[in-house]
């Protein structure tokens, strides 16, 4: 398990799996929020699977797959929502953590500086400055900088 920190309260992941819950609730997490569609994984890595382990170890479980198609507004708003209403810090996980980065990073765009954001993500080894044109696109329609 690669757990990822981006900020004091959001962790991200690559693939989780159904023993990994226990260590993850032990690790301080309250909440995970799967963003992998279950179409990508077998069975067993399945949300469903993924949720009644979380469930057992006494996590929260959210289930919002993401993909590039996907990856609007509303969905990134629902992300926030979800982290906002944990009682603890939240692990989001997708195939390798980068869409649950760049979930994370969307959401920040016009709240914080953009080097800033991009700082964040590095820090937990996603290199997404490739994004600094949308983040700071995202940035002016909100009327920030």
């Amino acid at each position: 398990m690669d757990i990822r920190q981006i900020t004091p309260t959001y962790f991200v992941a690559p693939q989780l799996e159904p023993a990994d819950m226990a260590d993850v609730a032990a690790a301080g997490v309250t909440k995970v929020i799967c963003n992998r569609p279950d179409a990508e994984v077998p069975p067993g890595l399945q949300a469903d699977a993924l949720e009644a382990a979380a469930t057992a170890a006494g996590l929260s479980f959210v289930y919002l797959p993401i993909t590039h198609q996907n990856m609007t507004p509303p969905n990134v708003a629902e992300q926030v929502r979800h982290a906002q209403d944990a009682t603890g810090p939240v692990l989001a996980y997708c195939a390798s953590g980068t869409r649950s980065t760049v979930m994370w990073c969307l959401a920040q765009a016009g709240e914080m500086p953009t080097d800033d954001i991009l700082a964040a993500a590095l820090a937990g080894g996603y290199d997404l400055s490739n994004m600094r044109p949308t983040l700071d696109a995202i940035a002016k329609t909100k009327g920030a900088a």
